[in-house]
């Protein structure tokens, strides 16, 4: 609000940096690697949906691609 922007604009703002934020950090809000027009999490949701089991993620493997692996 410092920068004189209605409280809207700044909501829609924050709101927007979250979003990105939860996106980049969290794993179930990422795109899916082999479907990114997807999240893990919309993908995790198809599969409960076609088998008709719940699913966890209990964990995961990151894989970083680039100089010095």
């Amino acid at each position: 609000l410092g920068e004189g922007k209605p409280e809207k604009v700044v909501d829609r703002i924050v709101e927007g940096k979250l979003k990105k934020f939860y996106s980049q950090a969290c794993l179930m809000e990422q795109p899916f690697v082999k479907d990114d027009s997807i999240t893990v999490r919309q993908r995790v949701e198809a599969t409960v949906g076609k088998l008709g089991e719940n699913i966890v993620v209990r964990r995961f493997a990151r894989f970083q691609v680039g100089e010095g692996i």
